[in-house]
């Protein structure tokens, strides 16, 4: 099982919200790169990086803060946050991002997301459904589309995606546990295979999390958990660690 620390960025600083909620917002640090290469000495082999600012407004907004990341790191990185059109997948891949995940763009232009796999291969494109309640919510969760969860994946895999990050919106940053049920099921019934997000607050949450890799969980975001303290990474890695993904 794969895991990914987080690493949020809103205005240029490392961050993590409640909810997807602005106004609920808490600081971990102001350098970002920083924040990586404290993870990377910590065992970890993959990140997780958000463009809050882009996933707000649909336009890259922390650049120079993501190519830190990149170029001080020197680890693979999957990026979302208002990765909207074929132009700015190519932007970041060709900086060195290893994965993009498109999230408002898998609803709203499914043709776009078949074109760019095919451009670029299913191991760089990565979908996120970010859901509530089921529903899927878009454009940095301030709005809803009119599908499931299940449909969206299923739409995306007829596009040529193979790989989905789940995230369960009314657990994200709350660190009330990580819902391994649903996302087990999503990746069951799509035949995709999942990195669930959202919710992580102990091993005990991994410990289940890699009792579903034979249903296609293949991996755990870890956001608050690690920032709070309250999963110890080193630990974590030496546990349910496996070989980096693709």
């Amino acid at each position: 099982m794969q895991l990914y620390p987080a690493i949020d960025i809103r205005q240029g600083r490392c961050v993590r919200l409640v909810k997807g909620r602005r106004d609920r917002e808490t600081v971990y640090g102001d350098s970002p790169a920083g924040v990586a290469l404290r993870w990377k000495s910590q065992g970890a082999t993959y990140l997780h990086v958000v463009d809050l600012d882009g996933a707000f407004t649909g336009e890259a907004g922390n650049r120079t803060s993501v190519v830190g990341i990149l170029e001080q790191a020197d680890m693979p990185v999957q990026l979302g946050g208002g990765i909207r059109t074929p132009e700015a997948v190519e932007a970041w891949l060709s900086l060195g991002v290893r994965r993009v995940i498109l999230g408002t763009a898998a609803v709203e232009r499914p043709d776009m997301v078949r074109q760019v796999v095919e451009a670029w291969g299913p191991e760089r494109i990565v979908v996120g459904i970010d859901a509530r309640a089921g529903r899927v919510a878009v454009n940095g969760w301030t709005s809803g589309a009119s599908c499931s969860s299940l449909e969206l994946a299923e739409a995306m895999k007829e596009a040529g995606v193979c790989r989905i990050v789940y995230t369960d919106i009314d657990r994200d940053g709350t660190m009330n546990g990580l819902d391994t049920g649903s996302t087990a099921r999503l990746a069951r019934e799509s035949g995709m295979r999942v990195i669930a997000s959202g919710g992580v607050a102990t091993l005990d949450d991994l410990e289940r999390a890699s009792g579903a890799v034979a249903d296609g969980l293949e991996g755990v975001v870890l956001g608050k958990s690690l920032y709070e303290g309250t999963i110890d990474l080193p630990e974590a890695v030496r546990k349910y660690q496996s070989a980096p993904d693709a």
